[in-house]
């Protein structure tokens, strides 16, 4: 039989070595590498040109979103699974429409891994019940807002979560090591995109789309 191989991209040490024995005991799929950036993700991908990759969402530098998309525009083969804490729907969809064929949250029985593994190596979509569930019931009553955060680049997305979560210009340029004035730079841009004069008003908006919780 021949085996997945899997690349792992998360940002905690032990988070990816619970993944290793997770996936240690499934006959049919290897772990060929791991990282905690999206930088060294593109890089692995081209240099084990892994089946399926296991990402995480929120990394250091570039964001999990980012790495999905340039990824999967260097080789449409590589075959993309989520698996985040974040539930909120517009993460979901950000993510498939950057070329994500798989999430799952880290809620679900980890067991699910495997499985999901396995059905995104063929090619198959893969969201477990409770986000199906989610999606359809929250579309329509977030639409409005979604729709003005579809403006943003999933550069000024990340930085939009990090706005929404109180951390200032300094810490969020310390966060994703960009300079503080490509930071500052990003603010100004998000809240002319999203007509918002302050960080409250970006607080306000990550509320209205469960980004955040009120």
């Amino acid at each position: 039989m021949e085996k997945i191989k899997v690349l792992l991209v998360d940002d905690h040490a032990v988070v990816r070595a619970g993944y290793k024995i997770l996936l240690s005991n499934i006959e049919n799929i290897s772990v060929v590498a791991e990282t905690n950036t999206g930088e060294e993700a593109i890089t692995l991908s081209g240099k084990h040109n892994p089946d399926v990759i296991v990402m995480d969402l929120s990394l250091p530098g570039m964001s999990g979103i980012e790495a999905i998309r340039t990824i999967v525009k260097d080789n449409n083969d590589i075959k993309v699974l989520v698996f985040t804490m974040h539930e909120e729907v517009i993460f979901v969809e950000r993510a498939l429409q950057a070329g994500a064929i798989g999430y799952m949250t880290k809620s679900t029985d980890p067991k699910m891994l495997s499985e999901a593994i396995s059905q995104v190596a063929q090619g198959k979509k893969y969201l477990d019940d409770e986000l199906k569930q989610k999606m359809t019931y929250e579309h329509e009553k977030s639409r409005d807002s979604d729709a003005l955060l579809s403006d943003l680049s999933a550069r000024e997305f990340q930085i939009f979560c990090l706005l929404a979560e109180g951390l200032n210009t300094t810490e969020i340029s310390k966060q994703l090591n960009i300079s503080y004035k490509t930071a500052a730079n990003y603010s100004t841009q998000i809240k002319s995109k999203l007509n918002a004069s302050t960080v409250a008003d970006i607080a306000r908006i990550a509320i209205r789309t469960n980004i955040i919780k009120a």
